[in-house]
């Protein structure tokens, strides 16, 4: 996946005239610090030089994972057509960019970041965006959001991993409330992640949402560590992206887990890949599955299976299967 043409040449012109060296320095604490969870008190998004550290390195991985995650609701509410939105821990803008991309009805949305630094970088990418009414504001994730009304579609874009156990408790709670149709919450593809999507599962369940995707099911997670629940999608590398990454691969893969929850339910599939298909020998393809009576199951095709092995032979990480026993064509 690669960055819409727009985004790609704003974020171009953000990134024009700062040294290599410094982007690459600057690049490399943001990463120590996503990976290391770091919780101090500072926004990893501190200064300017980290924000656009930020574009040049993560932000196309995170709009892949938005942005697909849009795809897995759109599927499931194909009438769903956005026209406000809201994300909170907006960061330079990327649901807002996914989003339009994804819904051609979107036309007003709020957007609220704490970091002066990222959120003045996302405004200026977000004056080539697409909806009519965009409006940046300052504010806090842990605090009570007051003031705001129930937006079409709610965002929360890796976000939870940056606070601690009570605040992304109140927060989903929150965001739930503000929400007029989907809510959609957005983490890293880590154990960890996965820990705090399942979390934020349960609370939303049990505040009576409809669950639309990833899940098939509103039964508690079949899955038990070492197993997570998570997704992958390969981005396309930039030449300045792989130039203060260090890295020479075109490409990486971004994995991700997430939940998107509604005020009206989904079509749902009636059961999900939930890793990697893998060889089983002598042709044959293993999946690995959760299905809608809240158990997973693992399945194996091989050419005997007929047209069911040869739909199989299409199928990926994350793809819906119409039944147990027949992959949707």
């Amino acid at each position: 996946m690669e960055l819409p043409p727009s985004l790609r040449h704003a974020v171009d012109r953000a990134l024009d005239g700062i040294a290599l060296s410094d982007l690459k320095r600057a690049a490399d604490r943001l990463s120590q610090r996503y990976r290391a969870e770091v919780r101090d008190g500072r926004f990893h998004l501190s200064d300017d030089l980290a924000a656009r550290a930020y574009l040049a390195t993560r932000l196309p991985a995170t709009f892949a994972a938005v942005r697909s995650s849009m795809e897995a609701v759109a599927e499931a509410l194909p009438d769903f057509a956005p026209v406000t939105a809201l994300d909170v821990g907006a960061g330079p803008g990327t649901a807002l960019w996914a989003a339009s991309d994804c819904w051609a009805s979107l036309d007003d949305a709020l957007l609220i970041e704490g970091s002066p630094a990222i959120r003045a970088v996302g405004e200026t990418l977000s004056q080539a965006a697409a909806p009519a009414r965009i409006v940046w504001r300052a504010g806090d994730a842990t605090g009570d959001l007051p003031g705001l009304e129930q937006r079409d579609l709610v965002t929360l874009a890796y976000v939870l991993d940056e606070l601690a156990e009570p605040a992304r408790d109140r927060l989903v709670d929150r965001l739930w409330s503000l929400t007029a149709g989907t809510l959609l919450i957005v983490e890293p593809g880590t154990p960890a992640g996965w820990a705090r999507i399942v979390r934020a599962r349960q609370r939303l369940v049990a505040a009576g949402a409809h669950l639309v995707a990833p899940c098939v099911h509103s039964a508690a997670c079949p899955l038990a560590a070492p197993d997570w629940c998570h997704f992958s999608r390969r981005v396309a590398r930039s030449r300045l992206h792989r130039m203060a990454k260090g890295a020479e691969v075109p490409w990486e893969d971004e994995k991700f887990v997430y939940i998107a929850a509604s005020r009206q339910p989904g079509a749902r599939p009636d059961a999900r890949i939930i890793a990697p298909p893998w060889s089983a020998g002598n042709g044959r393809i293993g999946f690995k599955l959760c299905g809608r009576d809240g158990t997973r199951t693992e399945r194996i095709l091989g050419k005997r299976d007929g047209a069911a092995f040869k739909a199989a032979r299409r199928l990926d990480w994350g793809d819906g299967l119409s039944t147990p026993d027949q992959p949707e064509v």
